[in-house]
């Protein structure tokens, strides 16, 4: 008898149905579809040469398809604006965050504890779940704002990223942004819900998703009066990022346009988290399976960041609110 055997004849009898279910999923998804699943051994971010925008995907823009009555910690300062390294990079996050058993088949996508809340406590309690789950996963705000009032910048290392060369200066940023996703997928595994997403479901949004995170998460980096971003330890000047590649630099130009918009509207850190999880739970994204399940969830960060928004902020200009400005944002991130 195999090892794997001898260990499923151990299991209890709900690990085994589990088990099972799981077996009849998949099978049931490889003859509803030929084509082969998202790989989850590798996370692949295939480099783009200087002519690709590396927003590879098309989506839809947001058409307003939401219903109100749904219901680790890497580098201390880490996030580059240019993040178009000249060599592929791997983030093996299959053993990072997923793996056979993640996917659980059950009558509902939310946790328990969550259904047992009023629909005013459901609210309050994602609140209070993601706040805490991006606290967990970030530079602390102090750190970061501490870093901004720090006088005299120091020259030689602004120098020092100035002089590097186009291929060095996207491998730098490929470590930083390394250490970024990981940070992202962490907070991910804590949003209520998503490890209950079936297995592809989880790799695709992650793949499809965590760079738009990083571009929210450097909104909280940039030193909107210097024109800046914090990177690593130092303050870089949005030029230090340019190179003599004329699509490099309008990347780069767009990736701190689009931050910038959000650093503009003064989010809080809740207001943040919630956005994230708004981002990364989109439901309109290609190749996903568990649309039903997605939209849930995504209705239930709608739910949340209105709450906090319309209570933290009046509107913009006419009836112009945040959250619009923020839904609107989203199909900038591509």
């Amino acid at each position: 008898m195999s090892r794997d055997a001898v260990k499923f004849g151990r299991m209890s009898k709900k690990q085994r149905e589990k088990v099972e279910d799981e077996v009849r999923f998949h099978r049931a998804q490889m003859r509803a579809q030929s084509d082969a699943a998202p790989d989850s051994s590798v996370y692949d971010t295939q480099t783009p040469s200087s002519s690709d925008q590396l927003h590879h995907n098309n989506y839809n823009s947001y058409s307003g398809g939401y219903s109100n009555n749904e219901v680790g910690y890497g580098s201390p300062y880490g996030y580059s604006a240019s993040v178009t390294p000249q060599q592929t990079m791997q983030y093996d996050i299959s053993a990072d965050y997923v793996d056979s058993t993640t996917y659980e088949p059950r009558s509902t996508i939310i946790d328990p504890e969550f259904i047992s809340h009023a629909d005013g406590d459901i609210n309050d309690v994602l609140i209070k779940t993601l706040a805490e789950a991006h606290n967990n996963t970030n530079t602390k705000l102090e750190a970061v704002h501490d870093m901004f009032r720090k006088q005299p910048q120091d020259v030689s290392r602004i120098l020092y990223y100035k002089n590097l060369g186009p291929e060095e200066l996207w491998l730098d940023c490929a470590e930083k942004l390394t250490q970024m996703i990981q940070n992202i997928i962490e907070f991910a595994k804590l949003i209520p819900g998503f490890m209950r997403l079936s297995q592809d479901d989880q790799i695709l949004l992650l793949k499809t998703g965590s760079f738009e995170l990083a571009i929210v998460r450097m909104s909280r980096l940039l030193d909107l009066s210097q024109n800046a971003v914090l990177y690593g330890d130092v303050m870089l000047p949005q030029e230090a990022f340019y190179t003599s590649d004329s699509e490099e630099m309008r990347l780069v130009s767009r990736i701190f346009q689009t931050a910038k918009s959000i650093a503009e509207l003064k989010l809080t850190e809740t207001e943040l988290a919630l956005y994230q999880s708004l981002v990364l739970l989109w439901p309109e994204r290609n190749g996903v399976r568990g649309n039903t399940e997605i939209q849930r969830l995504f209705n239930l960060s709608m739910n949340a960041i209105r709450q906090e928004l319309e209570t933290n902020h009046a509107p913009l200009k006419g009836d112009v609110t945040v959250l619009d400005t923020l839904l609107n944002n989203i199909p900038n991130f591509r």
